[in-house]
């Protein structure tokens, strides 16, 4: 059932100066990274939220790639606890995570710490430009945070597996959260075999944002998810499972439920043996 949880999900830029100023101020974590930039450290430091930590996706948000396991496997639950306290998170902390690409790196994280068991895990929403137009002062360089004593423990959202994809019922609906280019298989500029997990339906996470990188008000995302018959279950993928929990995140706003495959197309393109659409 369709309903308004924005506030579960989003964090605005005046929620989070109230937050950075109470007496319990959150982790604040920098997610910068998109797909052919690997300079995100560099530019973190050249302006950030002051005292966000740099988190790199790459090898802090994911397993190393293989054609078995697809471009960003989920990490070891370890890892990422490990990572976590060099992070700064506490059991009980609250976190914001940001970055400069509509959200769509940020949510990587958002939805590896809610999966991994933190509760008040959010999206800063409109990023490092929202911050930055809202008159706000960035600090360079790094970050130093004290280490933190976060306890995660997987499985706190749903996951699918690659089997578990090709022999889905239909009672959940399948969203590919990749370009309509890279839908249809126009192009396919990192992945082995252009095209789509048969029976997918578009659901770009760019479509889910403004101009101003800011997630769409609440009555136009449930239009939106409703007309492609996402306003039930639903399994999204994307690439690698980068921007698939993008699309995951603004489903969570609008109150539904939506399971992340992480193998994502990297994975099953890699397979020969998985049949692909295009068109």
């Amino acid at each position: 059932m369709i309903s308004d949880h924005r506030g579960q999900v989003f964090t605005t830029v005046e929620d989070l100066v109230e937050a950075m100023l109470s007496s319990r101020p959150p982790v604040v974590l920098d997610v910068r990274w998109q797909l052919g930039d690997d300079a995100g450290h560099d530019h973190y430091r050249t302006g950030h939220v002051p005292g966000a930590v740099y988190v790199d996706l790459d090898t802090e948000l994911a397993a190393p790639p293989s054609p078995a396991a697809g471009r960003h496997p989920l990490p070891d639950l370890a890892d990422l606890q490990a990572a976590a306290r060099r992070w700064g998170i506490d059991v009980g902390s609250r976190v914001v995570v940001y970055d400069d690409w509509e959200g769509k790196a940020a949510a990587r994280a958002w939805w590896l710490l809610r999966w991994a068991g933190l509760a008040d895990v959010t999206v800063l929403d409109g990023g490092l430009a929202a911050w930055k137009s809202a008159g706000m002062r960035v600090s360079t360089g790094d970050a130093t945070p004290r280490v933190g004593n976060v306890v995660l423990s997987g499985g706190h959202l749903p996951v699918v597996t690659i089997d578990e994809v090709a022999a889905r019922d239909g009672s959940a609906v399948l969203l590919d959260a990749r370009a309509p280019e890279r839908y249809r298989g126009d192009v396919e500029p990192v992945d082995p075999r252009p095209g789509r997990i048969p029976g997918a339906v578009n659901a770009p996470a760019g479509a889910n944002v403004t101009a101003d990188g800011r997630f769409k008000p609440y009555g136009e995302l449930a239009d939106h998810f409703r007309a492609l018959g996402a306003d039930r279950d639903a399994v999204v993928y994307c690439g690698s499972g980068v921007t698939a929990a993008h699309t995951i995140a603004a489903l969570a706003s609008i109150g539904v439920s939506a399971a992340l495959y992480p193998g994502s197309y990297s994975q099953w393109s890699a397979d020969p043996d998985r049949p692909v659409e295009r068109g």
